[in-house]
């Protein structure tokens, strides 16, 4: 090897190696720094979101209930105790008082119909709502007391989640309670419910009507007041199309599931887009109104 050649391999390896393109490096940095502004961003986007919905809950919560000027009697309130200790229901004590507060503002307005519930799992709500009406208004409660039907391909993937926990066993009650579709015999268990605390069903034109909502959900007269608690779409779609025609004008429905499942929103949704006569009331439950 000539020592030119050698002398040209030590002078290279002496040499500072080759700057980066600055224009490259430019691009790097300018990239970085669009990271960085989109991460912060990204993080205050969250930020406001997490507090709006706060801040709607608190809303919700906040119109809970349209009547303000009623004061529930102490027996009634005493019901909602006995029933909320006894885990009869997984409506809170506030979401009983309400269903109560509206019993009691029909008998005040004095509109005519029945009291109505489709769903009533253990029966605590309707015990409720039959503690605050007279006895000689009816009321009518739609229940299969037993396992609930199955969702149907209206119902989003949240509903059929839930449904498949519910059949493999692992769906707990309230309190870890048993589930209450896995209770023998449910039909005469809220029927001593009623009894039990203080409002027979006899005594107080109550009505227990076991089946399908399909099957048994025919209202026979108009109605004043319904709570609808059948989570899926095809049993709330039902319930609306039977009970919405009857309601007199100033009545309520209440539906309990809008906000916790997919199948319930928009059987509500699809059933009151465009339809006259009602309003829709978007509370801590949804109510409707007849107007």
């Amino acid at each position: 090897m000539k020592r030119s050649d050698t002398a040209r391999r030590v002078l290279a390896r002496l040499r500072p190696a080759a700057a980066p393109d600055a224009d490259l490096q430019q691009e790097l940095a300018q990239a970085r720094t669009r990271l960085r502004r989109t991460r912060a961003q990204l993080k205050q986007a969250r930020e406001k979101a997490a507090r709006l919905e706060a801040e709607l809950k608190l809303t919700r919560a906040s119109l809970r209930s349209p009547v303000h000027d009623l004061v529930l009697p102490d027996r009634v309130l005493e019901v909602i105790e006995r029933v909320s200790e006894e885990k009869l229901t997984y409506l809170s004590r506030d979401n009983l008082a309400t269903l109560a507060t509206l019993v009691l503002d029909v008998e005040r307005r004095g509109l005519p119909g029945a009291v109505v519930e489709a769903g009533t799992a253990r029966g605590g709500s309707a015990i409720v709502m039959a503690a605050a009406k007279t006895p000689e208004r009816p009321m009518q409660v739609y229940d299969v007391f037993g396992m609930i039907p199955p969702p149907t391909d209206e119902d989003g993937a949240d509903v059929h989640a839930r449904y498949d926990k519910i059949l493999a066993g692992e769906s707990r009650g309230v309190g870890a309670e048993v589930y209450y579709g896995y209770r023998d015999n449910l039909y005469d268990e809220v029927t001593d419910s009623f009894a039990r605390l203080g409002v027979p069903v006899a005594e107080h034109g109550v009505d227990l009507v076991q089946g399908l909502f399909q099957d048994t959900v025919h209202p026979d007269g108009p109605v004043a007041l319904a709570h609808l608690d059948g989570d899926w779409y095809e049993s709330t779609l039902t319930c609306l199309q039977r009970i919405a025609p009857v309601l007199v004008p100033g009545g309520r429905i209440v539906l309990d599931d809008y906000w916790a499942w997919s199948g319930c929103r928009r059987a509500v949704d699809e059933y009151f887009a465009d339809r006259p006569g009602y309003v829709v009331e978007r509370r801590a439950k949804v109510h409707v109104v007849r107007v």
